[in-house]
């Protein structure tokens, strides 16, 4: 979270500003890349979401909302003209940010996204720009959405909200396929999937109470495995080719690196001042980032062999 209003663009590699998306009046709770890296958007807490051309820094949309947007979501397929949204208000948006009156949903020149179920024009009624929405699950939610993740099959999206649920949606039908309750508040939910694996269907990783919850990316609401621990978690990410688990919690400022198959605690990286509230691999799995309370990413080297900064 960005508490200074300003999300930043870095390199991923060597940490380096690139540039800082000015623009927003309030606390930025979540950033998103689309797949081709040419936008990104911004959830705030000035109740509005921002996309943002990440070569010019130009905002390219405003899309207002009647409460703090905690989560943002786009495709994982190369369709950077699709956006999901959520938070306070306790509803999940999709916005097609091509403005036409029907979306296409198509991944690009090639096609190779199914199309999007055509919006209901002038969904939003808050929305700037004229970008059309419309809501999925109306009613639905009991708390303030907090994690947005759009899965490799392109017609389900899974939030995860403050009523502790994890829901899985239908974009064609708009209806829940599956929901699951968790033992405590959700801290952080994210699909980790690697680029080194073709056709990797990645696993949705959930942080909540004092456990971790690894479902299948590709089946929803199929667990294959929680773990408990002795605090409580505020984030996690996992690595399924290394076989790594990396846990931030709530109430200290390490991140703990864990055997996925033994669950044994193989590593505390100390170094942060506060709460890890984020926490997430690289695509090709040989770094991780920890986004804390105290201002800062920390990005730790995952792998033996030389990488980037890393000797």
């Amino acid at each position: 979270m960005a508490s200074d209003n300003n999300p930043m663009l870095r390199d991923g590699i060597t940490g380096d500003w690139i540039g800082t998306f000015l623009g927003h009046k309030g606390a930025v709770w979540q950033a998103r890349l689309s797949a081709d890296a040419a936008i990104s958007a911004t959830a705030a807490a000035d109740f509005s979401a921002k996309v943002w051309d990440t070569y010019t820094g130009e905002c390219l949309h405003t899309l207002q909302h009647a409460h703090i947007v905690r989560a943002i979501a786009f495709p994982i397929q190369a369709n950077p003209q699709v956006l999901a949204t959520g938070g306070a208000e306790k509803k999940l948006r999709i916005f097609d940010l091509s403005r036409g009156g029907s979306s296409t949903g198509g991944g690009g020149s090639n096609g190779s996204s199914p199309p999007l179920p055509t919006p209901s024009s002038g969904g939003g009624e808050n929305n700037t720009d004229a970008v059309t929405s419309y809501e999925i699950g109306a009613g639905v939610h009991g708390g303030t959405i907090k994690s947005i993740v759009w899965n490799q099959d392109y017609n389900i999206v899974t939030t995860a909200a403050e009523d502790r649920k994890i829901r899985w949606w239908d974009l064609r039908s708009r209806h829940p396929v599956l929901e699951y309750g968790v033992d405590g508040a959700i801290g952080s939910c994210e699909l980790n999937s690697l680029a080194v694996r073709p056709n990797d269907t990645g696993i949705l990783t959930v942080a909540a109470g004092k456990s971790v919850y690894l479902f299948d990316g590709l089946r929803p609401g199929q667990l294959l495995k929680k773990i408990d621990f002795g605090y409580e978690v505020a984030s996690a990410a996992v690595n399924s080719d290394s076989g790594r688990l990396v846990t931030g919690s709530a109430n200290d400022t390490w991140a703990r690196v864990y055997d996925l198959n033994t669950n044994e605690e193989l590593e505390v990286q100390k170094g942060h001042h506060g709460p890890i509230w984020s926490i997430s691999f690289s695509p090709d799995g040989k770094l991780y980032g920890t986004g804390s309370e105290d201002g800062t990413i920390k990005l730790w080297k995952a792998c033996r062999d030389p990488y980037g900064l890393w000797r």
